[in-house]
């Protein structure tokens, strides 16, 4: 039986009613707008009682359903049910982007082209509305040491900017195939400020890949964050987790295929 055949079939046999949720319009005062959340729940989690981890991912529309993907799907829910298998289990929580504001809610900084970010705001409408609102009503480990946030493109952006700007909130990050050209490369001074400043305690877990086939200027950006990690004092296979995606290109098929692998990565 091929793999991804096998991993459906146990997901079907080991979950439950109810192992995707959605969460309906969900407001944020932070960006005075709405949208849909879902809650992806490990198999078994109805009958073990325990606390899991928790990642929170952007584009949330392409991660479960290709119904509501416009892109592909990332079947996000495989990843889930592997890395459950590894005795990772964890909760992913999909926060779905805001369609033509997806851009400014991603971006952290002001860029000439795309105008003022709201990237801070975004952030804030997901630690202080979504993430309570999913530890008041799922059973969570809610110390940052197990709470993390994902995404790729613009969400790998705000991912990373996430992690070296809230460590007190997120201890790890999925980095997939980040924007990391927007605002000039902004994104590396915050990093590198964060890693330099004597007052931040620990560093987040990375995750961070790139495919070959996305452009050479997307693979020298991306090699160039993971070699300021590495000479920060990050350790390949410890604290980082770097992949180069020979035959990868900058879509959601590569991602879903990359994901599977991260996700336990992650939680390890």
């Amino acid at each position: 039986m091929p793999l991804v055949q096998g991993i459906r079939r146990l997901l079907r046999s080991q979950s439950e009613p109810g192992t995707l949720h959605l969460l309906p319009e969900v407001y944020s005062p932070e960006l005075d707008n709405t949208r849909d959340v879902y809650v992806c729940l490990p198999p078994g989690y109805a009958h073990e009682g325990r606390r899991y981890p928790v990642v929170y991912m952007q584009d949330g529309q392409n991660l479960f359903d290709t119904g509501t993907s416009y892109a592909g799907t990332w079947h996000v829910e495989d990843a889930v049910t592997t890395a459950s298998r590894l005795g990772m289990p964890a909760i992913v929580v999909g926060v779905p982007n805001a369609g033509e504001g997806r851009i400014a809610e991603y971006s952290p900084f002001s860029d000439a082209r795309f105008g003022v970010g709201r990237g801070d705001h975004y952030l804030d409408f997901v630690v202080g509305t979504v993430k309570p609102a999913i530890d008041a009503r799922y059973r969570t480990l809610r110390d940052c040491h197990d709470t993390g946030i994902a995404g790729s493109s613009m969400g790998g952006l705000i991912s990373l900017y996430a992690a070296f700007t809230r460590p007190e909130t997120f201890g790890f990050a999925g980095v997939l195939s980040p924007s990391l050209w927007f605002a000039g490369g902004a994104i590396f001074s915050v990093v590198e400020a964060a890693l330099a400043d004597p007052r931040w305690r620990g560093r987040p877990r990375i995750y961070l890949d790139v495919g070959h086939r996305e452009g050479e200027s997307t693979l020298h950006n991306a090699r160039r964050l993971r070699d300021l990690l590495l000479e920060r004092g990050y350790r390949q296979g410890v604290d980082l987790r770097w992949v180069e995606d020979h035959g990868g290109a900058h879509h959601e098929a590569a991602w879903s295929r990359r994901f599977r692998k991260a996700l336990p990565a992650l939680l390890a």
